[in-house]
């Protein structure tokens, strides 16, 4: 396996982990147990923007175009 395989595969992984933390989190009704799970989460969602920037400086994701602040108020609208 090369590694923008593994990395791709690995970027996947947390992006699964923070979905079910993200969900975990909201049906907790213990603080400590709901506080702690937002500290993994927060751990998580940094580890994924490093690995991220490694991907991004390899050349192995390369970002969606930006958009125009006409786009940008559409879309809003839309989803009001």
């Amino acid at each position: 396996m090369d590694e923008k395989t593994m990395i791709n595969d690995v970027l996947e992984g947390v992006k699964t982990e923070l979905t079910t933390y993200s969900q975990a989190i909201s049906e907790a009704e213990n603080m400590q147990l709901r506080n702690t799970m937002q500290q993994l989460r927060n751990s998580e969602e940094s580890f994924q923007y490093e690995l991220f920037k490694i991907a991004q400086n390899k050349g192995y994701y390369k970002p969606a175009e930006k958009v125009n602040e006409q786009q940008i108020i559409k879309v809003k609208n839309d989803l009001q």
